[in-house]
């Protein structure tokens, strides 16, 4: 039962019902019970005054010669009618079930019944077709072999129906009064109870754009403090969110000042007056490789953000991991035959066991392209002395590891530098090389999308030079198979 019905759900409305509810069901309920005990209570006294006429009527019944006889005289004749309300009965039968005085139309008692000397009854009957109160008692006479003589005195309801009427007008007629302060009080506390939520509201709306400060939870009640508490880890998320973003849009900015910087001059360069066509052709040979930079810095952005939101918008498939490592090792053979890199895979072939794992192949590619990037990048080689970079993926199906691995023959990284370079836009100094500092960034988002762990050591420890090693370790949950 809804008393207050809205389309969308009220905090206040509901818990309005559920106390108002059971107070409007209960009244009724009340109501009745108060009936059947009024009842009970007006009857009491008119019960024990017919006890009291009945053994007052007893005594009047005497043994005389061997027969039951009633002296009743007219005092006491008229004290059982004397009644303006309701109507009094009597009947006295003798010893042999003989009419001996009162009305011959008064219901016996029931059959089953054994008779209990001197002790005085009292059942509900009906008389000429109106409900009646009687009770009954048994006189034992002084005759040989003699059954008890029976006296029963009635009574119409009358006065016990007004009496409980009156009762029950004693106690509705406050009660009225009574369940409308009661549901005002009800609602008087409701609003103050919920008056918190209120202030709280108020707080929250008040609050500029920018204000993102955990609120206070010392003011709210005990149970509204764990979503308070709540909102401040939410807001507190938030406010890392927003910084981090913002340190992110700040430090692409600043890196693509450079390459937008170039391609500006090189334009200058190229509309300067005198210019030949050698100078001419180097201004556009710069901008060519300025516009490379940059795309490649809004592709590594691109990837880096696809990475972050990836795990709730791409699904995840069984994926070979083996595979798609050759795959990408194969299309990366131009770009390390260009800087005369030996580019190799060795490891776990494609379709063995203990290489699938539940993934993103489209993100596990830029993974590995990533570091195979990384490596070419950062691992100088020459005709005489070309480097080295060897891709392999590792598979345990007994210990159910699955580990890809990126090894270089370059400079290293310093142990002090190996937490660093996986931070956007951090790039090793000294190192010429051009980068957007992303790489590494990427892989380690895309690895905890997979639940894997990235780890960084030295390829070949006590040689110069030592080499990087990148190792990648997916745990038995992601494997597949």
């Amino acid at each position: 039962m809804k008393i207050f019905q809205r389309e969308q759900r009220s905090l206040f409305g509901e818990i309005l019902d559920w106390m108002l509810t059971p107070l409007l069901l209960l009244w009724p309920a009340s109501l009745a019970l108060t009936w059947l005990v009024a009842q009970g209570i007006a009857g009491r006294p008119f019960d024990r005054a017919l006890e009291y006429n009945v053994q007052a009527l007893a005594q009047l019944v005497t043994a005389q010669h061997n027969r039951v006889q009633l002296n009743l005289p007219q005092p006491a004749r008229e004290l059982l009618r004397a009644d303006d309300s309701d109507l009094v009965y009597y009947q006295v039968m003798g010893v042999k079930g003989e009419f001996l005085s009162g009305d011959h139309d008064f219901p016996a008692p029931p059959e089953d019944e054994k008779p209990a000397i001197g002790e005085v009854r009292l059942r509900d009957g009906e008389i000429h077709g109106l409900d009646v109160r009687i009770a009954y008692t048994w006189i034992r006479m002084d005759i040989p072999d003699a059954q008890p003589a029976l006296v029963q005195v009635a009574e119409t309801r009358e006065k016990r129906k007004v009496l409980a009427t009156e009762i029950i007008k004693g106690v509705m007629l406050p009660q009225f009064v009574i369940l409308p302060l009661a549901v005002l009080l009800v609602w008087l506390a409701l609003v103050r109870g919920i008056k918190p939520l209120n202030q709280l509201e108020e707080r929250i709306r008040a609050r500029k754009p920018d204000d993102l400060s955990p609120l206070d939870d010392s003011a709210v009640p005990l149970e509204v403090a764990p979503l308070v508490s709540s909102v401040n880890g939410l807001l507190t998320r938030l406010k890392d969110s927003i910084a981090t973003q913002k340190r992110f849009l700040a430090d692409a900015a600043h890196q693509l000042k450079t390459p937008l910087a170039g391609l500006r001059m090189q334009a200058d360069l190229a509309q300067r007056e005198g210019a030949n066509a050698d100078e001419l052709k180097q201004s556009l040979k710069q901008i060519g490789l300025a516009s490379i930079r940059a795309t490649h810095t809004v592709n590594q952005l691109l990837a880096l953000a696809r990475a972050e939101s990836s795990g709730a918008v791409i699904a995840r498939q069984p994926c070979d991991l083996a595979r798609l490592t050759t795959e990408v090792v194969r299309d990366s053979v131009p770009r390390a035959l260009e800087k005369r890199i030996d580019l190799g895979y060795d490891g776990a072939q494609p379709g063995t066991p203990g290489v699938m794992l539940d993934g993103n192949p489209t993100l596990l590619k830029e993974l590995i392209r990533n570091l195979l990037d990384n490596a070419i990048n950062y691992t100088p080689s020459s005709a005489d002395k070309p480097g080295v970079i060897t891709a392999r993926v590792l598979a345990d199906t007994f210990g159910k590891v699955l580990v890809l691995q990126v090894e270089d023959s370059g400079p290293g990284i310093p142990a002090a530098e190996r937490e660093l370079v996986f931070q956007p836009f951090y790039r090793t100094l000294g190192t010429n090389v051009d980068g957007s500092g992303l790489g590494l960034p990427i892989v380690l988002e895309i690895a905890r999308q997979h639940g894997a762990t990235v780890s960084l050591e030295e390829a070949h420890p006590g040689h110069v030079p030592p080499g990087a090693c990148f190792s990648v370790r997916f745990s038995a949950a992601a494997g597949a198979g």
